[in-house]
């Protein structure tokens, strides 16, 4: 285990974006993560500009819940529909496009996107949403991380 510190380590110091990119990538799909922690110990470096650093993020995040949503275009019709997921269903019918907006939420962020792709949403609005979304959430964190928030 300790090998493997050592090489999240040296891979960090020596490319943080790319760790930064698939921490963003990894943590918007099913399965558990939190991509702020990298983004925060990147901009500590100082290596790169804040933007350089959310777009990257937000790029990784972004195609995330974009494979996502495309697990829930693979779902048939009846399998969302049986779950406790009702309530993100009602949720993205009521609001549309915009309900992904949120998708950088835990718990419900990663459920907002396979219900967009079950709905058959549009692929090209689902990505603007998804990434104006979580775009919005980096530069926050940046600008906090900045203390100019």
């Amino acid at each position: 285990m300790a090998d493997f510190y050592y090489w999240l380590q040296v891979t960090f110091t020596t490319e943080p974006l790319w760790f930064v990119f698939f921490s963003g990538f990894f943590s918007a799909t099913l399965l558990p993560g939190s991509s702020e922690l990298s983004v925060y110990a990147a901009l500590e470096l100082q290596r790169f500009s804040w933007i350089v650093v959310v777009l990257i993020a937000t790029l990784g995040n972004t195609l995330g819940g974009l494979s996502n949503y495309a697990l829930g275009r693979l779902l048939p019709n009846q399998a969302v529909k049986q779950t406790q997921h009702k309530r993100v269903i009602l949720w993205i019918n009521h609001y549309g496009y915009w309900a992904l907006l949120m998708s950088w939420m835990p718990i419900v962020g990663d459920p907002l996107c396979v219900v967009a792709g079950w709905l058959r949403m549009n692929a090209w609005l689902c990505l603007l949403a998804i990434g104006i979304g979580k775009g919005l959430r980096y530069s926050l964190l940046a600008l906090i991380f900045q203390g100019l928030l």
